[in-house]
Formats: C-alpha cells, sequence, structure tokens
C-alpha cells in the first residue's frame, strides 16, 4: 500500500509529534508498504528552522526507507495570532506543491494540529480519489480558547468552522482517547467514523534500566532521590509549581529537582527558582534521543504536569513514555480528565490536582519515604504500557484501519464534493491561516 503522511512535524525534531509520526511511518515501510512524508522543514521547539535545513524552499531526503519531502515555512521564535497565521498558511502554500510531487497514494494520514492542513488534505483526497485519515493529536480551537492562546471571536469563528470543515470531509478519524471520542460525538460526529488509537510507546527502546547509570553521574545525582519532568514547557505545563514544590521540600536534601527542556524556556524557570529559593532543582538542555531510555531511567519519579485550565480531554504523550520507563508518576492534572482517568487505569501513579505546589511536594515525599510504593507504581505502569500502548500493537491498528478505509468505499461517502458545491469549498478554503496549539510531548 502507498501511504501519504501529512504531519508539519518530523524527524529530527525530538518532542510532539515529531517522534511519534517518525516511528509510524518507518514501522509502516518495515511492514512493506511504501510511506512519502510531506512535512515542513525542522524547527520545533525552537522555532527556528535548524541549521542543515536554512535557506532551502523544498528538500527531499530519504531515511531508513521513507521519503521525506520537506517545505519551507514561515518562523517566528514567539509565534502570536498574526504570525501563526502566517506559519500555518506558509506551510499549506508551500506543501501542496510537494504533495503533488510523487507517486499517488492508496490512502493519506492528516495529524492535526494545525487545523488548516485540512484545506489541502481534502483537495489532495478529491485529486487522487483516495481516503483521508484525520489523526487528532488535539481538539481546535476549543483547546486553545481554554488556555488564552486564541481570544478574537472572529478567528475562534473561523476556526470553528474550519473544525468542522476537517470533520465533514474526512473520510475516518482517528483520536488518541475516549475523551476525545466524547467530544466529537457532542460536536455531531457520527461514533462510526470514529477510531480510537491511543499515541504508542516503543517499549524495547523505552524500558527499565538501572537508576544509578552514567546520567547520573554526569550530573552529581548520585543517591539522590530524583523528581524528572522532560519536555515541552510551554503555557499548558505551568511548571512554576513544580518549583514552588521543589522549594518546600529543600528541607529534605535526598531530594533533587530534574526539568529538561528547551534552552530559553529553561531561563524563565531559573529566575523561578531564584524567586522560590528552590536551590534544589537542576535545569538541563534537551538530551540526544539516544539517551533517552538512560536519562529515564534515572529517574525514581517521573513528572506530568498541567495548568488547571487545560482541557480535560488532553492526553499528554509523555504519560506512555514513563509507564515504560517502569518508573512512578505523579501527575499534576485535572482529576476528571483524561490523563488522570489513564493513570488510575493504570495503577502506575498518583494524581494530583494542578497549580497546588503543596499537594505536589506531599506526593514526592510520599514515594521518597516508601520504595516499595514507588516501586509497585512502577511494575504496574510498565505492565499497562506494555498491554495499552505497545508501538507494535498500535501500528498493527493504524494498518487495519488503511486497509479498511481503502476497501470499504468511505472515501467516496466523506470525500468533499467540491464539483457540487464549489463555493462553499472555496469559502473554507481562504480560512486556512489560523493560529493552532502546540502539542506537548
Amino acid at each position: 500500500m502507498r501511504i501519504l503522511i501529512y504531519s508539519y512535524n518530523y524527524h529530527p525534531e525530538p518532542i510532539g509529534i515529531a517522534p511519534l509520526m517518525t516511528e509510524l511511518a518507518e514501522g509502516l515501510v518495515s511492514r512493506g508498504h511504501e510511506v512519502r512524508v510531506v512535512t515542513g522543514m525542522p524547527n520545533y521547539p525552537q522555532r527556528q528552522i535548524y541549521d542543515d535545513y536554512q535557506g532551502k524552499l523544498y528538500c527531499t531526503e530519504e531515511c531508513n526507507g521513507v521519503i521525506i519531502q520537506r517545505s519551507c515555512i514561515w518562523i517566528r521564535p514567539k509565534p502570536g495570532l498574526l504570525t501563526r497565521m502566517l506559519l500555518d498558511g506558509s506551510f499549506v502554500a508551500s506543501s501542496l506543491v510537494q504533495a503533488f510531487r510523487g507517486w499517488r497514494p492508496d490512502v493519506i494520514l492528516l495529524t492535526v494540529p494545525p487545523l488548516p492542513v485540512s484545506v489541502p488534505a481534502a483537495l489532495l483526497g478529491f485529486v487522487y480519489n483516495c481516503p483521508v485519515v484525520l489523526n487528532l493529536q488535539d481538539i481546535l480551537p476549543e483547546a486553545a480558547v481554554h488556555v488564552g492562546l486564541i481570544k478574537n471571536k472572529q478567528a475562534i469563528r473561523v476556526f470553528e468552522a474550519l473544525e468542522k470543515f476537517a470533520y465533514r470531509t474526512a473520510s475516518v478519524i482517528s483520536v488518541i482517547s475516549d475523551g476525545f471520542t466524547e467530544n466529537l460525538v457532542g460536536k455531531g460526529v457520527a461514533k462510526q467514523k470514529i477510531r480510537c488509537i491511543p499515541n504508542w510507546v516503543d517499549t524495547q527502546f523505552i524500558r527499565p534500566m538501572d537508576t544509578n547509570n552514567s546520567f547520573r553521574q554526569a550530573y552529581g545525582l548520585e543517591d539522590k532521590f530524583v523528581v524528572m519532568y522532560s519536555g515541552n514547557i510551554a503555557l499548558t505545563q505551568g511548571l512554576e509549581t513544580v518549583i514552588w514544590a521543589a522549594a518546600q521540600l529543600c528541607h529534605l536534601p535526598e531530594i533533587r529537582f530534574v526539568i529538561v527542556g528547551e534552552k530559553k524556556a529553561l531561563e524563565k524557570l531559573r529566575q523561578a527558582c531564584e524567586q522560590y529559593g528552590a536551590t534544589n532543582v537542576l535545569l538541563l538542555p534537551f538530551q540526544p534521543r539516544e539517551q533517552l531510555p538512560e536519562m529515564l531511567a534515572a529517574a525514581d519519579v517521573g513528572l506530568v504536569v498541567q495548568k488547571r485550565n487545560v482541557i480535560g480531554f488532553n492526553m499528554p504523550s509523555k504519560i506512555q513514555v514513563l509507564m515504560a520507563s517502569g518508573r512512578p508518576i505523579i501527575a499534576s492534572v485535572a482529576s476528571e480528565g483524561t490523563a488522570a482517568r489513564a493513570i488510575r487505569q493504570s495503577a502506575g501513579g498518583i494524581v494530583v490536582e494542578p497549580e497546588q505546589p503543596n499537594l505536589l511536594a506531599a506526593a514526592v515525599e510520599e514515594l521518597y519515604r516508601n520504595p516499595e510504593q514507588a516501586h509497585r507504581l512502577a511494575q504496574q505502569g510498565r505492565a499497562y504500557a506494555l498491554q495499552n500502548y505497545a508501538f507494535e500493537k498500535a501500528l498493527s491498528r493504524y494498518e487495519e484501519l488503511f486497509y479498511d478505509v481503502t476497501s470499504s468505499g468511505l472515501n467516496a461517502q466523506a470525500r468533499p464534493n467540491l464539483q457540487a458545491h464549489p463555493n462553499e469549498a472555496m469559502s473554507n478554503a481562504v480560512t486556512i491561516s489560523v493560529p493552532s496549539g502546540d502539542v506537548a510531548a
């Protein structure tokens, strides 16, 4: 089968949707499929085009059997409403050129966000007469409105129209949690059009390893109780809560907090450490991906942190990663949300209310003083990851979905009728430049 993956983020970007789509593409190739990926020039999380790709309009590469077709994008380090409009618009326009260069696909997998790419994907599905599978990693504009990323009422209306267009024109919508399914059904999307395939983790790559390893030695963490957060540091996380909680535990010198993230974001956290007197926090830049298993193994506890205004259906992919690493989780997330539900189902961690540093500190101290409890949570989380989040299982489910959608004629039923409604299609198409939220890893 020939599969076209339309994804704004891809290798070598280290976090977010990029590693997931890279693993999926390469996994499909390993099973005998032809895969090409239409993507932008790598820029995340620094929001700056990587050195090897600067000055290029287009480039085509091959990596591990995957054809990667990159296109230029307009990018700025701190995107606001206007700059996100220009960013999304530039990718929509430039990527379409690449999408038409190459073989005709049997199926298109489109990742969202950003939502505006649903317009060229719908056009491609029409021209190539093939189904479009919409893979939702976040639900926009709802998630962005909740955290204050989009406030302009006109922009929200445009985004809502674009959201409806994306759902209507997709042959099938794949979602990453039951919370997404509930949200879409509440908006009138037919349940039979939705497939729930949780994000995965390579449980052979991310696995329990010796805690006392070279990562600990490199940063003087021997004989410490290490509490680690690694990933995106953005508006939705609220890592100041972690800094404040760390400050409350300074009287226990064995406890050390480690935060791994993008260098510019770490500077703000450094100021927070000084403000709260959190001398027990170590701030580190992102590590090379090949060092990820050892870095995660160096932790005694893994953190998942969100602000209280993050919408409940959000499901951070780091949950699967932490479970697979064989480390207990402390999640500072909404108690009724999807993330909390997943952790409770796994019995692999502790859930505390978000933005409550005293509760977070108490949970850390509880696991510090009860190593048997921490070990039990870690084992239960690893077992749950193997059962529910193993990559090979997710790969098989996507493969089955692609065979189903290409053989059932769903594309003919769901594909936009551009010939019958050209004005409607174009009215949606001109609203492609709206801001989209980031996916946290």
